[in-house]
Order: structure tokens, then sequence, then C-alpha cells
């Protein structure tokens, strides 16, 4: 991080790179930091009550004891640099006039991202919720109502389907901590993410709807398990390992008295099968497999990397992503694990990052079209934490991810403020810009 040194107002000199350590609220400027470019700043500066500011001497072309400068008024540049805010034209025009309009336009711009941002997720967590505790219901009848399960099972996935349709680019979101019914959490992670990747292959509409049920349903075996088994720790007994993998038939079984047709069966019984023929309960091979049961199969497995059976470490989005290219790349096939690796970008949700200007940020969203560049949650003191916009990292390209971290690695403040979630949960919301976004820190 470059070197800063706070000087007196009245040492602020053209040339001189600043950072202010005032909230991106309480002044007119459209960056944090920048550098200055005419006298018309520096009066601005002075008039919001400032007595010192922070300057980088790498970065500036004067130092702090340089004779002020006497140059002919330039019109400001135009805001640029990785904390740049992207404030509709109006607020943007009010900002630069200065003053108590351009903050008062700013608040505005902030307010209206904010309750965007809320709303947006909001709406995410409900559709979730509501998800999970649907599947709840409709588990509880699968034995002895199958045909009503299974007209359950439909409406649910057929909204999803409609949703993930509907949305064109669909953004892949972070959840709350916390969100939804604990029993119901994997199914419906693994339903979520299996629609966005049978879309992202080109699935038409029936077969996404097929794929969708069995995600959804791909556990319902485990039911009659006892806990221990149903949720197993690292290691099994073979006794009791056996019951376990036994899951997938009776899965196939309450499936079938649904009523469900053939392909979704097939995938059903096949979420635990892998390409090079070491998964159970068969060990099938790749040419063996349908596209839909290769669909859940890697979904199921990057989601219990994330959210393991109970005596397994956890792994970071990214770390899930990393391990299954490296290590587990022969148990998937290549076009569908390449669908997914791109989908989920290489920074998926959920994953703690360290940026580029060494700010540690959490990934909130990412742009199953444009995955390279998702939006982040960046930690910055200056700004309350029910405050903090997301940023979109497409829209200042210089500001990149420098790597990837796990939770335990950040300070206590910026883990407290990013509270990276114990439990990643997705859902699918419509991948547009729902307001301006956050300058950064």
């Amino acid at each position: 991080m470059n070197h800063t040194v706070s000087i007196d107002i009245s040492q602020l000199r053209i040339g001189m790179y600043i950072q202010l350590d005032v909230g991106w609220m309480h002044h007119p400027f459209p960056t944090s930091s920048f550098k200055v470019a005419h006298s018309g700043q520096i009066e601005l500066l002075r008039s919001l009550g400032l007595k010192q500011v922070r300057y980088v001497p790498a970065k500036s072309d004067v130092d702090a004891g340089a004779q002020p400068a006497t140059p002919e008024p330039v019109a400001p540049e135009p805001p640029a640099g990785p904390d740049a805010l992207a404030l509709d034209g109006e607020s943007q025009a009010l900002a630069s006039a200065g003053g108590l309009s351009g903050i008062r336009a700013r608040r505005r711009a902030a307010l209206a991202a904010l309750t965007a941002q809320r709303l947006s997720l909001d709406r995410c967590d409900q559709r979730f919720n509501e998800a999970t505790r649907e599947y709840q219901r409709l588990a509880a009848k699968a034995a002895a109502e199958p045909r009503t399960a299974r007209e359950q099972a439909d409406a649910l996935v057929a909204g999803c389907v409609a949703e993930v349709l509907d949305h064109g680019d669909s953004a892949i979101r972070l959840l709350s901590q916390g969100v939804g019914v604990q029993p119901a959490l994997h199914p419906v992670n693994v339903m979520v993410l299996s629609l966005l990747l049978g879309r992202a292959l080109g699935t038409p509409d029936v077969g996404l709807h097929g794929i969708g049920v069995a995600a959804l349903l791909h556990d319902l075996g485990k039911q009659g398990l006892p806990a221990h088994i149903a949720e197993p720790a690292a290691s099994l007994p073979p006794p009791d390992r056996k019951r376990y993998e036994a899951h997938v038939a009776e899965s196939v079984a309450l499936a079938r008295r649904m009523g469900l047709p053939g392909p979704a069966l097939v995938a059903i019984a096949q979420h635990h099968e892998m390409a090079d023929g070491s998964g159970f309960p068969l060990g099938l091979h790749a040419e063996d497999l349908s596209r839909a049961g290769q669909i859940v199969a890697l979904v199921n497995h990057y989601d219990r990397m994330c959210n393991p059976l109970h005596g397994a470490a956890a792994l970071t989005p990214h770390e899930a992503l990393s391990v299954i290219f490296a290590q587990h790349k022969a148990r998937f096939d290549a076009v569908v694990l390449g669908a997914f690796i791109r989908m989920m970008g290489v920074y998926p949700p959920g994953s703690v990052v360290q940026l580029v200007n060494d700010r540690y940020a959490l990934v909130i969203s990412v742009n199953s079209a444009r995955p390279l560049r998702p939006k982040v949650l960046v930690h910055d003191s200056r700004v309350p934490k029910d405050e903090a916009l997301v940023l979109d990292l497409e829209k200042v390209p210089e500001l990149g991810i420098r790597r990837s971290l796990r939770p335990a690695q950040l300070p206590r403040e910026a883990l407290d403020y990013l509270s990276p979630r114990q439990r990643i949960c997705y859902f699918f919301e419509r991948a547009v810009d729902a307001g301006p976004q956050g300058s950064a820190p």
C-alpha cells in the first residue's frame, strides 16, 4: 500500500494525489482518492471545513514543500480510476458543481443505490426461503402422497425455471447468513446452480425443468436414514457406508413413485457417479452418464465442498473451484466443467479476496455472462457496514482482485465488517444495474 502523509490544508497543491478520510457520502467528489487538477478543487476542499488531508507522495507530481502555483484554471477532469462512483447524469452534474449541492446529490444517489441493493437481496433471500420451505413440505409428503409431492416439486421448479429464463443474463447472488430451512439448504442450492449450469449449456426449456426436478429431489432417499449416516462424518464404517450409498436407490424409488420421467430418474441415479468411474453406486464412466446426471453430480460435489458434511473442513468457493479444476478434473465431463467454471467465475460469490489496492472484500454476485469482474462488498472503516455499497468491478477495470483469502486471514475489523458466510447459499437475480455503484476506497 502506498505511503501517505497527513498535511495541513494550506499545504495542498495542484498535482498532489490525495485520499479523503471522510465517508464518501460526505463530500461532493466522484472519487475518494484523486489527483488535484485545478485550484477550484482546493477551494472546494477548504469550503468543506477540512483542516488536514492525506496525500500520497509516490502518486503526486509535487511534494508538500512546493510553493503555490497559479496556473490558468482548467476544467475538471472526468472521474476515473479505481474509486469512481457511477452517478446518473443529473447527480454527476450536481456533484461537479461542488459544495452542498454535490454532497446532497451524492447522498441521493447513495440512498437510491442502497435501497435497490437491499431490495434485490431481500427478494433473493425471500425466494430462497420460500423454496426451502416448499421442499420441506413436499419431502414430508413424498412417501405417503407421492403425486401431490410431484405436483409441488413441478410447481417449485417451474417457477425457478421461469425466473432463470426471464432474467436474460443471470447473476449468481450470495445470500444472507442463516437464510432458509436447514435440511433443505443443500437440495435447493443444488437446484439453483444446476438450473443455471443447464442454461449455460444451452439446455432446452423442457430439459431444464427435468434437471431442476432431479437436482431438487436427488437426496430425497436420505429421509429414512439415521442422522449420523444421512449426514456422515468424513469416514464411515463399511456397514454404515453401505447404508449411506443406498440413499441413491431410495431417492430413485421415491421419484419413481412420484411419477417422474425417465431422464429425471436417471439423473437422480447418477448424482454420485463420476466420469472416471470413481463414483457410486455403479462406478459408471463418462460414456454411461447423461448430461443431466453430470450436471447434478458436479454441482452436488461443489456444494458439499463449500458446505461439507460433519467432520470435513469447509473450503471457500474459490478454493473449491480451484481444487475441482486442479485435482478432480478427471471426475467430470470437460464441457460441463468448463461451463461451470465460466459461470461461477474465478472468484465465485462468497469468496473472500484482497483487491489490488490492498482493501479486503467479499464477492457478492457474479454475472454468468461476464464472470471475470464480479461485484464485491469492500471493507471501508469510514463507511458504516449497513451503508456499504457493492462495487461493480466491471465498471472499475483498474481495480482488480489480487488474491483469494481464507476468512481466518482477515484482520478482525475486516472480518467483522464483511461477515463471510459460514454456509454458502445462492440464488439468481437479474444481471442488470439496479442503481449507482459505490466508489472504491
